[in-house]
């Protein structure tokens, strides 16, 4: 197959992929509100390294609410909440489950797998690492801060979800360039890590963790700002670009 991540060339980062047949079960899966959105944290060994972290023992897990979902060409506001420097972008893999999963062993958990698309999970760095009390959850779950997209690509048509190239542009600019094979913690792994006395249900979308190269870690730091144009890619699958707008009404905060 392509690598259409190593090298940034008009119209975008990832060639537009020949239309495929797509079970209509499972496009169904990505156009409603999944029950849940799990991420997790820290899952690339290079990012939790340029975050000056260790590497974790266990997937470290929060969860976005399924509001902060919007499709592809659809504008990322930032909160007027958020101070003008902290959103971030995370170019990311995402899994969305297509049958309930419980307690699943890691040798049968990509089985359970509707299939793959692309995510960004978008993070306010103030809210989530000075002002959230220790939790993630309200820095990287406002409104519009979980783009999806642009399609949904069955499981069988990606057997190795762990060895895809995954990058990150903005204005054009890449700025995260890796491969889904760094990730502590492989996508089978989260998926029977999640499912252990937890129901999985179908349509929960795992998004799987963000490589290097994230904003608040460069020297000097890149965040979004109104007028920005970010665009996720992950091979085989296509890329997501979104928009970059503020949030008109004044913050209560």
């Amino acid at each position: 197959s392509s690598r259409p991540c190593r090298a940034l060339a008009p119209p975008g980062l990832v060639p537009r992929p020949a239309p495929r047949a797509r079970p209509e079960r499972a496009m169904a899966l990505l156009a409603t509100k999944p029950p849940v959105v799990y991420c997790i944290g820290l899952n690339y060994r290079t990012h939790a390294k340029e975050s000056g972290m260790a590497e974790p023992k266990y997937p470290v897990v929060f969860i976005k609410p399924p509001g902060s979902i919007i499709g592809p060409g659809e504008k990322i506001v930032i909160p007027a909440v958020c101070h003008p420097e902290e959103i971030d972008y995370e170019a990311e893999l995402a899994v969305v489950i297509g049958k309930a999963a419980r307690n699943v062993p890691e040798d049968k958990a990509l089985e359970y797998v509707a299939g793959y698309t692309v995510g960004n999970d978008v993070s306010a760095r103030r809210w989530q690492l000075a002002h959230g009390g220790g939790q993630w959850c309200f820095g990287k779950g406002f409104d519009t801060f979980c783009p999806l997209g642009p399609r949904l690509v069955p499981a069988a048509e990606i057997p190795d979800p762990n060895n895809l190239d995954i990058c990150c542009a903005v204005n054009g600019q890449m700025l995260q360039k890796s491969n889904t094979k760094d990730m502590i913690f492989s996508v089978k792994k989260i998926i029977s890590f999640l499912s252990q006395g937890t129901t999985l249900e179908p349509g929960t979308v795992i998004l799987t963790g963000t490589p290097e190269g994230v904003g608040a870690a460069r020297k000097p730091p890149v965040f979004l700002k109104p007028g920005d144009s970010v665009t996720v890619a992950i091979e085989s699958i296509g890329e997501l670009t979104n928009p970059v707008v503020a949030d008109t009404p004044a913050s209560a905060l």
